[in-house]
């Protein structure tokens, strides 16, 4: 069998590489042949059909939305899916998805879709943020990774300020929960806890490892590992990492899903092999699928 794994075509980070090699090294020594590759001409659209070369199956670790549903058009079975990637790189989707299932996560308020840059902000849409969600509170645009796109909003100036500059982009605001550059990540596989890492960032209200976050091993008790389970299961995941908010009285809130989430720093304090357990999960899905 043969797979790609595919990655973005201008990429800076050396993590995504690395995470990618390690995937392939796991999926090689089962016997798969892999390809790392940039999402570059993959798939297109000629003569009024999706065109792709042909691979058994693909380990998606890009959030192309357009290269991912192409390659599904041409048959190609992807890691995750191209509908589970959509949803968890749009930040409001994720929220919109797991809302109405009895899980936690802060308050949130979208901010209107403007179209016109010389249109004044809404002091309704001001006054409702200040009064629902509180000082500080948190800004988001709606895509981002690696705490790109995250801002903590102290007063009613700075977000008069922020909602004047990010207007035409789509983001929304976010009630701010615990102490700030803390929280907790969670790598689920196949719908599995497979290990848990506190972060902290003494430098950043933000807790990612690459903007200077420390990880050490966090003991996951059942209620947090069935929290997390049950949310992987809702947006249809087969391998994610889970940010994971304490409010210090031992409720766990759901900050936010990525779908292709760095594992190196977790591998490293958890002592767990998760790209052997990932490649493991698709031999399993790939073994059940040719018994049918």
């Amino acid at each position: 069998m043969n797979c790609i794994i595919v990655v973005n075509a201008y990429i800076k980070n050396k993590s995504q590489i690395m995470q990618a090699k390690r995937i392939s090294e796991e999926l090689t020594l089962t016997g798969i042949e892999c390809k790392i590759t940039k999402n570059i001409n993959l798939a297109k659209i000629k003569d009024g059909s999706a065109v792709s070369e042909k691979y058994d199956f693909c380990v998606f670790l890009d959030k192309d939305k357009a290269v991912a549903r192409l390659l599904e058009k041409c048959g190609t079975k992807l890691y995750n899916s191209a509908k589970a990637i959509e949803i968890c790189d749009d930040k409001i989707l994720t929220h919109i998805e797991l809302s109405n299932y009895g899980i936690l996560m802060p308050d949130c308020i979208y901010a209107p879709l403007c179209y016109y840059a010389d249109v004044e902000i809404s002091e309704d849409f001001l006054n409702l943020v200040s009064r629902e969600l509180g000082f500080p509170l948190v800004a988001k645009n709606c895509y981002g990774s690696l705490g790109a796109g995250v801002f903590l909003i102290n007063d009613s100036q700075e977000l008069r300020e922020f909602e004047e500059k990010n207007k035409l982009k789509e983001h929304f605001y976010q009630k701010f929960i615990g102490y700030g550059g803390e929280d907790i990540r969670v790598i689920v596989v196949g719908g599995k806890y497979v290990c848990a890492m506190n972060r902290k960032n003494s430098c950043d209200f933000r807790s990612n490892i690459e903007l200077g976050g420390k990880g050490t091993k966090y003991e996951a008790g059942k209620k947090l590992i069935n929290l997390c389970e049950k949310v992987a299961d809702i947006l249809k995941l087969d391998y994610c990492g889970i940010d994971v908010l304490c409010d210090g009285k031992g409720d766990f809130y759901i900050c936010e899903v990525n779908s292709n989430a760095f594992f190196a720093e977790a591998e490293r304090v958890c002592g767990v092999n998760i790209a052997k357990k990932y490649a493991e999960f698709i031999i399993e899905k790939l073994n059940n699928k040719e018994k049918q």
